[in-house]
């Protein structure tokens, strides 16, 4: 029952949460949790703590533990699980079948692996064809040879491109020389993979990866807040552009009502381009190269958004300045069609770049993406608009 109480939290609080428990109960919850969230407890848990765990759990569990310990977070190396039913290719099908018995008591086994004595991965045997191959058989008749494998130190994400047309519940992992070091679940890595969406989501808006329901208001708060004030700095950058085109504001009243409706158009033209270029990035779509093609289709779908919206746009200006009596209805009208264009132009650019300049400089596209393409779309939104303005109506 502790188990799902462990999922809702942070791994820190999780760790804090199972340090009150003796190690048995430490034991049994980390076996049950995803090899990844495990990994992330364990290094959590007090020195002491983490010992009696290792030397508590069973041996090819504690071994898999040290082993994943190794590999850096995001990989698939820390999702690994011992690979149990591993047999040489003189075995017959009867003599793997009779080691099988005691295994699948205490482990769920999908496939059988043949290695050799150096233990390289040679084949994949499924329980399908021990089950129906004759019992004299020796398994290197009967295996899967050259099979599909992952590395250990491959991301995540790497990985989900390489899986996705390959729909296995199992996938051995090997070291370089080809050595099966541990396999992975199919089920394991979609479910660290929905985690690594939804945390991105997050991130869009300063939510930091670790915060769960159950994260404490206090902790939450150290999360949230410095994202929340840097989006206050960039809102003065904005802010800063009003402030340059005073005069003009002052003079053209009729300017404040559309500042909204531009910065809200641009805005949602933005994200489009930001969604569909970061589901390019994580899905492995966009290929090296492909970059300035995104770039020109986003620019134009932009501008053709634009001159739409804009149309309508323009006749509202036009309607709302006839009302009232402005001499310059038509110019109004003009100036917020072209700044609508304009605007979509710039945010859909931006929504494409923002994201490929963060990840070109190694930094998570989706953390920052959202406060720097807010701020490009306000600043090109209102300054076009008030600038257009400036410089048409005296």
């Amino acid at each position: 029952m502790l188990a799902p109480e462990i999922k809702s939290r942070s791994p820190r609080e999780a760790a804090s949460l199972l340090a009150e428990y003796p190690s048995t109960v430490i034991i049994a919850v980390l076996m049950r949790l995803p090899p990844a969230l495990a990994q992330d407890v364990l290094s959590e848990l007090p020195g002491g703590l983490r010992e009696s765990a290792m030397h508590g759990a069973p041996a090819e569990t504690a071994r898999q533990w040290a082993r994943n310990q190794g590999y850096p977070a995001g990989s698939i190396g820390r999702l690994m699980e011992p690979a149990l039913a591993i047999f040489s290719p003189e075995i017959t099908v009867h003599g793997a079948t009779e080691n099988l018995r005691p295994l699948v008591r205490t482990a769920f086994i999908t496939y059988g692996y043949v290695a050799d004595p150096a233990g390289k991965l040679l084949g994949v045997i499924t329980m399908r064809d021990l089950l129906f191959t004759d019992g004299g058989t020796r398994l290197e008749a009967i295996m899967l040879r050259n099979p599909f494998f992952l590395k250990p130190d491959l991301p995540l994400s790497e990985a989900m491109k390489l899986v996705l047309d390959r729909h296995y519940p199992v996938y051995p992992v090997c070291d370089d020389q080809g050595v099966l070091i541990g396999l992975v679940r199919g089920q394991a890595m979609f479910e660290e993979q929905a985690f690594e969406i939804t945390a991105q989501i997050g991130s869009l808006v300063g939510v930091e990866k670790e915060e769960r329901l159950a994260t404490t208001w206090v902790q939450s708060l150290k999360f949230r807040h410095p994202w929340l004030q840097l989006n206050l700095l960039t809102a003065f950058v904005a802010g800063a552009v009003v402030g340059i085109f005073q005069d003009t504001v002052d003079r053209l009243v009729i300017l404040a009502l559309f500042l909204p409706v531009l910065a809200g158009q641009s805005g949602n033209t933005g994200c489009q381009s930001l969604a569909v270029t970061l589901r390019g990035l994580t899905l492995g779509e966009l290929k090296p190269g492909k970059e300035k093609a995104l770039v020109m289709k986003e620019a134009s779908l932009g501008l053709l958004n634009g001159a739409i919206v804009g149309l309508v746009a323009a006749l509202g200006m036009f309607f709302i300045a006839t009302m009232q009596h402005s001499p310059h209805a038509l110019v109004l009208a003009i100036v917020v069609w072209i700044a609508m264009i304009g605007s979509c132009v710039a945010s859909g650019v931006s929504g494409a770049l923002v994201p490929l300049t963060l990840k070109r400089f190694g930094l998570d596209p989706a953390t920052a993406s959202s406060i720097f393409l807010t701020t490009a779309t306000d600043v090109v939104s209102m300054g076009l608009l008030l600038g257009l303005a400036a410089m048409l109506i005296r």
